[in-house]
């Protein structure tokens, strides 16, 4: 697969900063290798990206990544190396690992994601079994997969301060389950390793924390190869005490609207450009692209009718939105087919193993593509992530997916730090699993 057309032509200031990452790539891979060393990677993650030409930034990071399946298979072997670094710092003496997924028995694609990652996982010698923490499932659970294999999910049973299945006795825990709804007492006080740790879940982080963090870095970052911040960092702000459905609040979510606008328009003269800015207000928790919408002035939060509301009050688990990200929107320019499209870059450890792109026929180039009707198409690496041809323009082939691979490993390290910052936050418990 080519790399997909970029509507926009590639100019400055996007063509200067790629170019920038190009030249500077010794200096920046010494600034990473320095960076692992005071900081713990994330065992996964993936980050969703937006190009428009103008600007390179993330604007989603997910610490349960939930795509596996829909890398290309070429990286699989890239993706075992990485697995096994991973699960090296972990479990160094062991080769047991019980991987939790999300509550999930009908998505097949999601429950095809996880057989990837348990695949990768064996292949990388370790004995993987899912457990699942549905109450239902009392004895173990065969389901078919469309490729003719099938995954077994297995009651999880917790002995004194450790979680086994059946005979199964795991050195650590991997969660593909986000926590969205809380922190299941079963999880709670084990003697065994959970990764990611608790405190990643969605029970208790929020995205805004991870873009604080995120500043931080981009700064560090533009000042390590003389660009601006701006080039790969969204503004935003947060407001807490939302609710949508009795309209309190939204007059911080308004006013939040108009700051980021004017802070937008005031870059857009700096460089030129002639887009319309628009903001993205989101739940400041959660995933599956739920609770989130586009908007172009502050005033358009007062004129939401009842489904708009009902959209942005309720996310996944049905949990009511009571904090909102408000995240400059950052176009995106690349497209495949006539379709807009968005790279989601997967790292494993601080390798990054691959991608895909989010393509979605129904929406535009400054809307939410992670929505129904979005599908995926694998990045195709021509070799590796990391191997860039000096001879070629700045927006070839691997010299892209370079660039994007530095992008998204910033967020990882910004994971790596909000981490940190946070490990004390307390966890809302799940009482009855």
């Amino acid at each position: 697969m080519p790399v997909p057309h970029l509507t926009h032509a590639l100019n400055a200031p996007t063509l200067d900063l790629e170019r920038r990452i190009l030249a500077a790539k010794p200096t920046i891979e010494h600034w990473f290798r320095k960076q692992w060393q005071h900081h713990t990677v994330p065992f996964y993650c993936s980050v969703d990206l937006r190009n428009s030409g103008f600007k390179l930034a993330p604007v989603d990071t997910n610490l349960f990544p939930g795509g596996f399946n829909n890398l290309n298979p070429d990286f699989i072997p890239l993706c075992i190396q990485a697995m096994m670094t991973a699960v090296e710092k972990i479990c160094p003496d062991a080769h047991n690992i019980l991987l939790i997924p999300e509550n999930h028995t009908r998505n097949i694609f999601y429950l095809q994601n996880i057989a990837m990652l348990q695949s990768i996982m064996q292949q990388a010698g370790m004995n993987v079994r899912i457990g699942s923490l549905l109450p239902d499932i009392s004895q173990p659970l065969p389901i078919p997969l469309p490729n003719g294999d099938s995954l077994l999910l297995e009651p999880i049973q917790r002995k004194e301060n450790r979680l086994v299945t059946g005979d199964f006795d795991p050195c650590a825990i991997l969660l593909n389950n986000d926590l969205s709804g809380g922190v299941p007492e079963v999880l709670q006080n084990l003697d065994q390793t959970i990764i990611p740790p608790l405190h990643a879940g969605w029970a208790t982080r929020r995205k805004s924390w991870h873009f604080s963090a995120y500043d931080n870095v981009a700064q560090d970052f533009a000042d390590l190869i003389d660009i601006d911040p701006w080039l790969i960092n969204p503004y935003f702000t947060s407001c807490g005490k939302v609710d949508f459905h009795e309209k309190e609040g939204l007059e911080c979510v308004a006013a939040g609207v108009d700051e980021i606008l004017q802070q937008i328009r005031e870059k857009y003269a700096q460089y030129g450009i002639s887009e319309k800015p628009f903001v993205i207000c989101k739940a400041d928790s959660g995933t599956y692209g739920m609770g989130i919408m586009s908007i172009k002035d502050g005033s358009e939060l007062y004129a939401l009718n009842r489904k708009q509301r009902n959209k942005m009050a309720v996310v996944k688990e049905g949990l009511v939105v009571k904090n909102v990200l408000v995240q400059e929107g950052v176009h995106t320019f690349e497209s495949i087919h006539q379709a807009v499209a968005e790279p989601v870059i997967y790292m494993i450890d601080r390798h990054v193993v691959g991608g895909f792109y989010r393509v979605h026929t129904g929406r535009g180039i400054d809307e939410n593509l992670n929505a129904p009707g979005m599908h995926f198409v694998p990045l195709a690496f021509d070799t590796n992530c990391m191997q860039t041809d000096p001879t070629a323009q700045p927006d070839a082939a691997p010299n892209r997916f370079y660039t994007y691979g530095v992008i998204a490993r910033l967020a990882l390290l910004a994971s790596a730090i909000e981490l940190e910052r946070y490990q004390q936050t307390p966890l809302p418990a799940l009482t009855g699993n």
